[in-house]
């Protein structure tokens, strides 16, 4: 995995950017970091050498696990690890003096299971089950055994699932760290699973995508792709960069756009007209703070919302609006080409995903993938919004965690 360790920019792997939003948060640079990772993933699913990538395992919670270098004593811990004062938990009385219930459980049975892999350093995964929640069920006529986490329901044929049915919990692992301390230490995604000691009470997976076979674009699909990267090449040389840069550097403006584009997500609603988009856009902000105005019970009160919702609007010149709509059509298309690349990720592997509502099951793509971009030197998540998102938001469908067990 030290292919990986230079091309890591986070300090802690905790949140990564949904790749059209580079355009947004990153300005001209996050822009060409985009378009870069699609095409080193256009490259590596052509069967050249290319972007690494790895899968968004829909797991829950987030388990970091390993050895504390203050003291060399092993531990488990939440995202908390990152805090002022990071939290770890070394004992059960740990755990139970600041978690309860489904948490508690998993977290004492990582304590108990875990010491028994040999953890070097410092390993980050999410969890996929723990005890009592891998289930056997027919589906579609064929028996699997499955697991489901959070949104999404994994599941496995059954005769190919007995080290899973065996393991007490089974978890994903996805970055390592290095460091002297934990508020500094270092990403770096991958994490060396074969490294790690053999436990029959552990179900451990890489995910890292290390076979692609399966996965090759055909010659119709790359030429697709290509006519795509070269739209996005044009229009993104139409922008300018100024708009981006400006955008760049007003991360509060940034965060209501995608919490804007966030509502149409939340709707299954794709976004069609750009110029209506942005004067959409505008409308909402400005509800958006009338709201805060009008919530406000002093003159003080009220002039600071209205002097930050003049400071949003400055941006919204007549330059800079035909910027932005030229932005949305970018994210369009990075999209589109997202997309393409997403659906050929999904063909790899031995897992089916579903969804589960009241009526059944439906068949679901993985939640997302991680692309290293080699040239930029950034990772940028690849998520199909419209299906995961979507899903994600939607109260029809069922989570893991609304299950009995885990509630």
């Amino acid at each position: 995995m030290n292919d990986f360790q230079e091309y890591i920019t986070e300090q802690q792997n905790t949140h990564m950017t949904h790749i059209e939003d580079k355009v947004l948060y990153g300005g001209v640079d996050g822009t060409r970091q985009a378009i870069n990772a699609l095409r080193e993933l256009r490259n590596l699913l052509g069967g050249k050498r290319g972007s690494r990538v790895s899968v968004k395992w829909d797991g829950a919670p987030a388990i970091f696990a390993g050895i504390d270098p203050r003291d060399g004593e092993f531990f488990v811990a939440k995202k908390s690890i990152f805090n002022k004062n990071p939290k770890v938990y070394k004992t059960d009385a740990a755990v139970d003096a600041d978690t309860s219930g489904d948490l508690a459980i998993k977290l004492k049975d990582a304590l108990k299971y875990l010491p028994a892999l040999g953890i070097k350093g410092v390993i980050q995964g999410d969890f996929l089950f723990g005890r009592g929640d891998v289930q056997t069920e027919e589906i579609d006529g064929e028996n699997y055994s499955t697991f489901h986490p959070n949104t999404l329901v994994y599941a496995i044929p059954y005769k190919q699932a007995v080290e899973v049915r065996r393991a007490k919990i089974g978890i994903v692992w996805h970055t390592s760290y290095t460091g002297n301390t934990f508020e500094t230490m270092r990403a770096s995604y991958g994490v060396d699973v074969a490294s790690l000691n053999n436990s029959r009470h552990v179900w451990s997976q890489d995910a890292m995508l290390n076979d692609m076979r399966g996965a090759t674009l055909t010659k119709r699909e790359t030429e697709s792709v290509n006519e795509m990267l070269s739209t996005i090449g044009r229009l993104f040389n139409s922008v300018s960069g100024t708009t981006l840069r400006e955008l760049e550097g007003n991360q509060t403006l940034a965060q209501h756009i995608e919490q804007f584009n966030n509502t149409y997500v939340r709707e299954g609603q794709t976004v069609t007209d750009t110029r209506a988009h942005t004067a959409k856009l505008i409308r909402w902000i400005k509800a958006k703070y009338q709201k805060e105005i009008n919530a406000r019970k002093t003159t003080r009160g009220k002039t600071t919302q209205q002097r930050k919702l003049d400071d949003l609007l400055s941006f919204f010149s007549t330059e800079n609006r035909a910027n932005l709509i030229k932005i949305f059509e970018l994210q369009k298309l990075i999209v589109l080409a997202k997309l393409k690349l997403i659906n050929k990720l999904n063909s790899i592997g031995n897992f089916k995903t579903f969804v589960k509502s009241t009526k059944g099951y439906k068949v679901a793509g993985q939640e997302g993938f991680v692309a290293i971009d080699t040239l930029g030197g950034d990772a940028v998540k690849l998520v199909d919004r419209m299906e995961f998102s979507y899903n994600n938001f939607s109260p029809k469908i069922l989570k893991g965690w609304q299950t009995p067990k885990r509630r």
